[in-house]
């Protein structure tokens, strides 16, 4: 079977004494878990859920952010314990103490939050834990020559020399996956694993996952993307508010019903009514001129007036977030101007970007946009440390009354502005993200992937947001790998291929002639062939 020929490595016994290899040695393999509960700091993560996925089948996970999704994932690979409950794999109770002991039982966790080693290569990382050995030496040359028989069957191009910590987001979830299948593992969780990737990875992922299906393997899968959910999953459990609402073969789905069983009600609408109004006459906000960065981007220029939302779509490594990070003072330039209200503004750094009325959301709020060891209030009054501080000291009322007025304001929910971040729901760590720059308004808002890894719930509350803030006169640039996204909020396009601005489009426009202009088949249309 594809990627399944490497021993699992072995573990500690379990604790009635039985290894994990033995456990699942015999028998078609199945896992049950049975009346499992699990709270976090007095929250309710998991409420008497139960379960049961088989090996050669995928069982999917739908539910908001905070629904227990990724918990009950986690208890299964063995990274969380559960406060009461069961968990038996062919009938035989086991109790994976660690994640390793789940993978010499062969369950493997390929999580939402990278855990790669950064510093090592992709080929390390891959194979780190299970290297080919001979005699004491790793045998470098079969890990390669196996690594390049995945890449081709999974269709994923990485560079196994490469440094992971000069890949992007979406190349690091592909080395997750790619580690998860060396391991011989019979059932991967999969937390998210597409979030990170363009339609066209995702759909070789997809693929892929179907394919080891049919050899025998089972998935758990965690998606928000419930058309993906429905095209690839046996059943499907949906979870709210850590309780289990149900479970049902996915070929008696559809995505409205399981809508309306996630949130409890239906969602009339995933967009909010996108307004029908003309900016030609506003006042340019941002205007950028000739930007260019060797190797990255080249010659791009736009501009965005006030109250504008500006969509910016393109295929993953077009230089949509490069170009973001250059406006907002993180990434240098070559060459190429940029102008604030008519005035023009040389931004060499995120702090000078900040002062002068520019915020950033950027594409990975865990690594790039939150401190997640800090607070609610620690991470909302962040940009805005020096109207918090007073001789040099946090003024920790002032604070507090500032995060617990944007929390409100942009509907965080949480039990107190001093909880960590890290505890929040995804959904919530994003409006976290958004929400910190708004204790002064910026004039520009640049929202990269502002809703990845966030439930249909949140989401609907994340565009509400964008576009009030919109309203309120905020010239907004708004980087979406999801056309629907682009389309549904967008009052104009900017399309990016292979570093450079492909089309500028009406916010009319629709996916054929969007994504014509992301592979480079097009350039700039006028209204009139729209």
């Amino acid at each position: 079977m594809i990627g399944l020929s490497q021993p699992a490595p072995t573990a500690r016994p379990y604790l009635n004494g039985e290894s994990p290899a033995e456990v699942v040695a015999d028998g078609s393999r199945h896992l049950e878990v049975q009346h499992v509960s699990k709270s976090y700091a007095g929250a309710q993560a998991l409420r008497d859920v139960s379960l049961k996925v088989a090996a050669g089948a995928v069982h999917a996970l739908v539910g908001e952010n905070g629904a227990g999704k990724s918990t009950l994932g986690k208890i299964i690979a063995g990274a969380v314990q559960p406060d009461q409950g069961a968990m038996l794999v062919n009938g035989r109770p086991v109790s994976f103490r660690n994640p390793r002991e789940a993978l010499a039982g062969g369950v493997a966790l390929v999580r939402q939050e990278i855990t790669l080693v950064p510093s090592l290569s992709v080929l390390d990382n891959v194979f780190l834990g299970t290297e080919h050995v001979s005699g004491g030496i790793v045998r470098l040359r079969s890990q390669r020559s196996r690594f390049w028989t995945l890449a081709e069957e999974t269709g994923f191009e990485l560079d196994p020399t490469a440094k992971v910590s000069m890949l992007r987001v979406g190349d690091q979830q592909k080395v997750e996956i790619l580690r998860a299948i060396v391991r011989d593992a019979w059932l991967i969780v999969m937390d998210e694993p597409t979030a990170a990737l363009d339609d066209n990875e995702s759909a070789r992922l997809i693929e892929f996952v179907g394919h080891l299906r049919a050899n025998g393997m089972g998935f758990i899968y965690i998606s928000h993307d419930l058309e993906e959910v429905l095209t690839l999953a046996d059943d499907v459990t949906v979870l709210k508010d850590g309780a289990h609402v149900s479970t049902s073969p996915a070929a008696g789905e559809a995505v409205d019903g399981l809508v309306t069983k996630m949130l409890g009600r239906p969602l009339r609408s995933m967009f909010p009514q996108k307004r029908q109004r003309s900016f030609d006459n506003a006042r340019v906000i941002l205007k950028v001129e000739g930007l260019t960065r060797a190797g990255v981007f080249e010659d791009v220029s736009f501009a965005l007036r006030a109250g504008e939302i500006v969509g910016m779509a393109g295929l993953v490594g077009s230089g949509r977030t490069e170009v973001a990070r250059a406006i907002f003072g993180a990434d240098p330039c070559d060459a190429g101007s940029v102008e604030l209200n008519g005035t023009p503004c040389r931004v060499r750094s995120p702090h000078q970007a900040i002062r002068r009325g520019i915020a950033l959301v950027p594409e990975s709020r865990k690594d790039q946009g939150l401190i997640m060891v800090g607070s609610v209030a620690d991470n909302l009054a962040l940009p805005s440390m020096r109207e918090m501080t007073a001789w040099g000291i946090v003024q920790r009322r002032r604070q507090r009354e500032a995060a617990n007025r944007i929390a409100e304001a942009v509907d965080v929910r949480m039990e107190s502005a001093d909880m960590p971040v890290s505890l929040l729901s995804g959904g919530n760590q994003q409006k976290v993200a958004i929400g910190k720059w708004l204790v002064r308004t910026p004039l520009v808002l640049i929202a990269d992937e502002p809703t990845r890894g966030v439930d249909v719930g949140a989401r609907l509350t994340i565009y509400e947001l964008i576009q009030r803030l919109a309203e309120e006169g905020l010239a907004v640039l708004m980087i979406s790998s999801e056309l629907e996204e682009v389309m549904g909020l967008a009052d104009r396009i900017l399309v990016m291929h292979q570093g450079r601005l492909a089309a500028e489009l009406p916010g009319h426009a629709d996916e054929s002639h969007i994504l014509s202009a992301a592979f480079g088949r097009q350039h700039l249309l006028p209204d009139a062939d729209l």
